[in-house]
């Protein structure tokens, strides 16, 4: 007769339960001596020997039992013995309790995103550095919408020493300043051949004084004289609502018949200068705002060179504006035919050296806001 599983655990005695595994190791192979290879105590060795190099230890039970006799009946009664078997449950998993590493530390965490370290460190950032670093997290991203940091980066990188006040986010203001855009990408973009960045300039006062030639007169046009008789008398004029601030200047190559002449198939040279504000201007963008003349030069002599100036009239004699009014000293030989530009704090200009022709025929455009302010000025020069 084979031993099945149920007679081994009987033969091991539920009774003395508390065994432990080797002593019921030694128990079974004393027993598996004493039977028949052929029985099936050999898969019960099999069962045992695979259960155990698993590492799965099997769960004990603990048996509760009344007091018995050696017939297995309870003393007093003559039921059979009923077997209680709590199994003890297993453990759950628990968080680890390893030291935490001290770079994960709250004391090395706040040193990480310390406000005033971030300050110093965005200063020698540009704009799109500093948009990248806003795509790490909400913390940063958090740090650098401030406005305080988008002035800093505006302010240096246009050169501009002063702070003003504006109507709009420095973050749209620097957007709008170095996404590569200028006047002729929302008007005109058929006639428009190239273009040159010059640099920022500020305007302390709404008088400016525009010009087409670097040889001031003696006697500057007053504020509020007649402007279009000033120009063709000379070359000058002034405006005295211009709106102060940060001013954009651009070299714009531009192809005719921009200008009204029919006879003419060459380009026009624009200096177009506009409000730093001018290109969020929903006004501008809806094209409410148009451009007006307000003068124009014929000059029908040849001419050296395509010029154009804005200067800040209460700045006229600063340092800077003075090696401006100098064009010796940056329009090059008259047989460099490249064109030049200089900047300074409150003025600006473009000198372009001329092949021979018959004459030169110049343009003052500006455009004014609801209120009045002249918002962009534009002085272009075209060959007759």
């Amino acid at each position: 007769m084979g031993l099945t599983l149920s007679s081994y655990y009987q033969w091991l005695n539920p009774f003395n339960s508390n065994l432990s595994v080797k002593e019921e190791e030694k128990a079974m192979l004393t027993y598996y001596r004493k039977r028949k290879r052929g029985s099936k105590i050999g898969e019960i060795l099999k069962y045992y020997t695979r259960r155990t190099k698993r590492g799965c230890a099997r769960q004990k039970e603990e048996i509760v039992l009344p007091s018995c006799n050696k017939r297995g009946r309870e003393e007093g009664h003559g039921d059979s013995v009923k077997e209680e078997r709590v199994v003890k449950k297993e453990r759950t998993i628990a968080p680890c309790s390893s030291p935490r590493a001290s770079f994960l530390s709250p004391h090395s965490t706040s040193n990480c995103y310390d406000m005033d370290l971030w300050t110093e460190v965005a200063k020698h950032m540009d704009g799109r550095e500093l948009l990248m670093l806003s795509f790490t997290n909400r913390w940063f991203n958090h740090f650098i919408s401030e406005d305080y940091i988008w002035k800093y980066a505006c302010l240096r990188d246009m050169g501009i020493p002063a702070p003003c006040p504006v109507s709009f986010p420095w973050k749209e203001i620097y957007a709008s300043s170095f996404d590569g855009s200028h006047s002729f990408c929302f008007r005109q973009q058929d006639k428009h051949m190239d273009w040159m960045r010059i640099g920022s300039f500020y305007l302390d006062s709404p008088f400016v004084l525009l010009t087409e030639t670097l040889s001031l007169p003696r006697r500057l046009p007053r504020p509020g004289s007649d402007v279009k008789r000033s120009i063709e008398l000379t070359g000058t004029c002034s405006l005295t609502n211009a709106r102060t601030g940060i001013w954009i200047a651009d070299l714009q190559l531009v192809r005719c018949p921009v200008c009204n002449l029919e006879t003419c198939e060459g380009t026009m040279q624009v200096l177009d200068t506009r409000h730093v504000e001018l290109f969020l201007e929903e006004d501008y963008l809806d094209e409410t705002w148009q451009y007006e003349e307000i003068g124009s030069n014929h000059i029908p002599v040849p001419a050296a060179a395509a010029i154009g100036g804005i200067f800040d009239l209460t700045n006229l004699s600063s340092p800077s504006t003075a090696k401006i009014l100098n064009p010796k000293s940056w329009i090059g030989p008259p047989t460099d035919w490249q064109p030049k530009a200089k900047i300074g704090s409150h003025a600006v200009a473009v000198n372009t050296n001329l092949q021979p022709n018959d004459g030169i025929f110049v343009r003052y455009q500006v455009m004014k806001d609801n209120n009045g302010k002249v918002v962009s000025i534009r002085i272009s020069q075209q060959l007759i």
